[in-house]
Formats: structure tokens, sequence, C-alpha cells
């Protein structure tokens, strides 16, 4: 029915669109290893298990009174104003961090109450707060 030409054209049109399907498949699959979702305090205490090997991002506001500088490890408390969070982070914070002021941590959890930050994320100004910090505690109001 078909002529030669018009098969072996088929054929690599299909070969192409396989390659490509494979190729997008393959890429989304390493992103998916590497992509870090952000939850609130609220929702780590509804958390139905604790993965301690999967990081994430914890966000919400430094509660006040609650920094503690030892030699080489600062602690704080992150609170969405319903539920909190101990943080512990081994290096130099940004500039900006301070009591009242919104954070992101990136990390592991050891549990619903402890979080250990490999990194505090730093904001633009004194006025920014990351927006999925800003929906967490406008949902939790």
């Amino acid at each position: 029915m078909y002529g030669k030409k018009v098969k072996l054209r088929l054929l690599f049109l299909s070969f192409i669109f396989l390659i490509i399907a494979l190729s997008v498949f393959l890429i989304l699959k390493s992103l998916e290893e590497n992509v870090v979702y952000f939850i609130s305090p609220s929702e780590i205490k509804n958390l139905s298990e604790i993965d301690s090997k999967k990081r994430i991002r914890v966000g919400g506001m430094v509660k006040e009174e609650t920094i503690k500088l030892n030699q080489n490890q600062i602690s704080f408390v992150i609170t969405d104003f319903k539920n909190e969070i101990n943080v512990t982070y081994s290096g130099s914070v940004p500039n900006l961090f301070s009591e009242g002021k919104g954070v992101v941590a990136e990390g592991y959890l050891k549990d619903r109450s402890f979080f250990n930050a490999k990194k505090i994320l730093a904001k633009h100004d004194e006025n920014y707060m990351p927006p999925e910090v800003k929906e967490a505690l406008e949902a939790t109001k």
C-alpha cells in the first residue's frame, strides 16, 4: 500500500519520537531526586511517617527569644503560629536572619520536633518572605 520511502520515513519518525520520549523521561526522573519540598511545622506534625534520609525545606517565622548560639552551632525555633519545630544549624547565617523574621531551612528531620538544617536560605531584603512561607502562614491563620 505505502511505498518503501514512506515506510522508511515513518520508521525514522517513530524512532525519533521514541528517543525524545525516553530523553524526557530520563530528565524528569533525574530531576525528581533533586526536588526539595517545602513544608510548614504544622504539616510536619501531621506527617504519617518520618523519613530522616529525605531532604526537605521547613519554613516559617523565627520565634522570638529562641536563638541560641553555641561555639559552632546555632539553634532556634521555626513557628507557623500553630506548631513549632526546633532547628539546629552549623555554619554562618544570612545577615538578615533574626527573630520574628521569615526563614526557610533546608535539611533533614530527626523527628517531629527536631530538624537538622544544612542550609539557611537568604532573603532578598528585610521585607521579603518566600511565597511558600507566606501562603503557609496565611493558611494557618
